[in-house]
């Protein structure tokens, strides 16, 4: 196939070229090239997607053209100069595009946020409705021709989150561990090569439709005792409750200070989205045991120590463990 990849630089959207070319496909990739380039054997089209004609370089024929933009005008853009050119479409959305996180088991029938709809650039708290518009201009200018990806959290080697990362990185540093007492709580992960992988299979079948495409879902509790075996950890874990946390300055999910998988009431059905529709498509979900094998040899090679953009500074974690336990030696 000849595909082009409106991005390719970073993390999901250079897996995918990467895997692609390992398959023997014509990768394009059209990004900014300001953090990193694409992967060798692509060609690069380097283009500022809010410039004024980004896609001059790349007007003609296409076999698969795969988006991961949640800006609605870069989005509208690329449809207008490529969607009539092209044979198969993919938008990588995502699961932030529901109204409703509270009810496990949910499909892809369930309601979704209202669509942003105001001119300019979305700013990051307008994520989810940025990504419904998107999902709108692609049935647009696509019909039913057109394949709507929702993943949730995404993870693996690469990943610049840090939201999956700073467990097995934290763990395999050891010592006292503030975790959060959220042991029945589920969590939702897919490795990135797992959603790549389907991606690109799913060009080359064009297939079109709506799918969860999300990791299988994994107790948190679980996910901390599977971590600390694969990291042979030998410290001790200082499961402290959430409401104790939230009244200390811990943060949510990600980002500075926070607790990566921890979440707010309302989100019970967060991380158990039905993912049977993908599935059936071929969607593969590693065990996670895998994936954490995988996350922490990235992590190794990176250092266990680094400054992340998500998760607990050591500073952090030790001033809540002091005020936890204000007696202790």
């Amino acid at each position: 196939m000849r595909i082009l990849i409106l991005g390719g630089t970073v993390f999901l959207s250079r897996r995918i070229a990467e895997l692609a070319l390992g398959l023997g496909h014509q990768v394009t990739c059209l990004a900014r090239g300001t953090s990193s380039g694409p992967p060798d054997g692509a060609v690069f089209v380097k283009a500022d997607r809010d410039g004024p004609t980004p896609y001059a370089d790349v007007d003609q024929d296409w076999d698969a053209v795969i988006e991961v933009s949640w800006q609605p005008r870069q989005v509208r853009e690329a449809l207008e100069a490529l969607a009539a050119r092209t044979r198969h479409w993919a938008y990588v959305s995502s699961c932030s595009v529901y109204a409703d996180n509270t009810v496990p088991g949910a499909d892809e029938t369930a309601g979704l946020l209202p669509a942003y709809d105001v001119d300019g650039p979305a700013p990051s708290a307008s994520y989810g409705e940025a990504k419904v518009a998107c999902e709108d201009l692609c049935r647009q200018y696509r019909g039913g021709q057109v394949l709507i990806a929702r993943p949730g959290l995404i993870c693996g080697p690469g990943d610049g989150s840090d939201r999956f990362g700073y467990w097995p990185a934290r763990l395999a540093r050891g010592g006292e561990v503030l975790v959060p007492a959220i042991q029945d709580a589920p969590t939702q992960t897919i490795d990135v090569d797992d959603l790549a992988e389907w991606l690109i299979a799913a060009a080359d079948r064009r297939l079109a439709g709506v799918f969860n495409t999300v990791g299988p879902s994994v107790k948190f509790g679980d996910l901390i005792d599977i971590t600390a075996a694969q990291v042979g950890f030998n410290g001790s874990l200082a499961w402290v409750e959430p409401a104790w946390l939230a009244d200390h300055g811990a943060a949510y999910w990600a980002g500075p200070d926070s607790l990566p998988h921890w979440l707010p009431e309302g989100y019970e059905g967060h991380g158990a989205r039905s993912a049977d529709a993908a599935l059936s498509e071929g969607l593969r979900q590693r065990p996670v045991q895998d994936t954490i094998a995988r996350v922490l040899q990235d992590e190794r090679r990176r250092g266990l120590a680094r400054d992340r953009k998500s998760g607990l500074t050591p500073d952090a974690e030790s001033r809540l463990l002091t005020q936890r336990h204000p007696t202790k030696p």
